[in-house]
C-alpha cells in the first residue's frame, strides 16, 4: 500500500491546485508577490500575538498560516522559473550549517556570547559575498517596522564603533532632541515637527538597544496596559449606565488612576 504524502507535500499540492491556470481559484491566481506580502507580514504578527497570549493552540494555527505564506511565495517563484519550495528549504539548511560551525564544522563548542560573535562574522561575510560594494547598512530591509529597523541600523553602526559611549549619553541626546521638538511645536511647522519627532523616536530606539530591550515589545506591552486601563474606565462608567462620551477628562483621569493603582497592587 503506497504511503500517504507528508503534510508538507499535501500542502504544496493544494497550493499548486489553487494556482492551476485551468481549474484554480480565481483569487489565488490574481495574486502577486506584492499583493501577498502584506498578508505575510500580518501572519507573522499573528504568530507573535499568539506567543504573547501564551495560547499554543492558536500558535499552531498561526504558524500554519505563516507556512502557507511561504508556500504561496514559493509557488509563484516556481511558476516564474526562479526557485521552488525545496530550494527555500535547502537555502535555510545550508545557512544554518554555515552559521553553526561549532555544531556542524571543525570549530569547537562555544559559549552563547562567542556563538553570537561568530554568527555576526559569518553574516558579514555572506553580505560581502552577495554585494561586495554595498554599504554596511544597505541590506537592512526598509519594510521592517520603524523602531525595529532603527535598532538594527544603530546596532550595525555600533559594531564599527559609531555609537554613544554609554546610556547617560543617549539620555542626554534624547533630552536635546526633545528640546528641539518642543521648539518646533511652538512654530507649528509640520515638516519640521515630523523630522524632530522622527529624531526623538530614533534616539528612543537607540536607548532601547542600549538597555537590551526590544522597543516593539515594550510598546506592545504599553498598548496592552493602555487598553486594560481604558477598559476599566468604560466598565466603571457602565455601572452607572454611561459611556466615555458621557464623561469628562477629570472623571476619566480619576478612574485611570484607580486602574493604575490596581495594576500596582497586582504586581506586588
Amino acid at each position: 500500500m503506497p504511503e500517504s504524502p507528508s503534510p508538507i507535500r499535501q500542502l504544496l499540492a493544494i497550493m499548486a491546485q489553487l494556482r492551476d491556470r485551468e481549474a484554480g481559484c480565481a483569487w489565488d491566481l490574481e495574486q502577486t508577490f506584492e499583493t501577498i506580502a502584506p498578508y505575510t507580514v500580518e501572519e507573522a504578527y499573528e504568530v507573535a500575538d499568539a506567543i504573547q497570549r501564551g495560547n499554543l493552540e492558536d500558535l499552531r494555527d498561526e504558524l500554519g498560516d505563516l507556512l502557507f505564506q511561504v508556500v504561496f511565495h514559493s509557488r509563484m517563484a516556481e511558476e516564474a522559473g526562479a526557485f521552488a519550495f525545496d530550494d527555500v528549504a535547502q537555502a535555510i539548511i545550508d545557512k544554518m550549517i554555515r552559521r553553526h560551525p561549532h555544531l556542524f564544522g571543525a570549530a569547537g563548542q562555544r559559549t552563547s556570547g562567542e556563538q553570537i560573535q561568530a554568527w555576526e562574522v559569518v553574516k558579514a561575510a555572506e553580505r560581502a559575498a552577495r554585494a561586495p560594494q554595498a554599504g554596511l547598512l544597505d541590506d537592512i530591509p526598509a519594510a521592517l517596522p520603524g523602531l525595529t529597523r532603527a535598532v538594527k541600523l544603530s546596532k550595525r553602526a555600533a559594531g564599527v564603533g559609531f555609537v554613544w559611549p554609554n546610556t547617560e549619553a543617549v539620555l542626554d541626546k534624547l533630552e536635546e532632541e526633545l528640546a528641539e521638538l518642543r521648539a518646533e511645536v511652538a512654530t507649528g511647522d509640520r515638516a519640521a515637527l515630523r523630522e524632530e519627532l522622527g529624531d526623538v523616536l530614533f534616539v528612543m530606539a537607540n536607548l532601547a538597544r542600549d538597555l537590551d530591550i526590544d522597543p516593539e515589545d515594550a510598546l506592545r506591552e504599553a498598548n496592552a496596559k493602555f487598553l486594560r486601563r481604558f477598559r476599566h474606565i468604560e466598565a466603571r462608567l457602565a455601572e452607572d449606565g454611561r459611556t466615555a462620551h458621557d464623561s469628562d477628562l477629570q472623571e476619566m483621569d480619576a478612574l485611570w488612576n484607580e486602574a493604575r493603582a490596581q495594576d500596582k497592587t497586582r504586581s506586588r
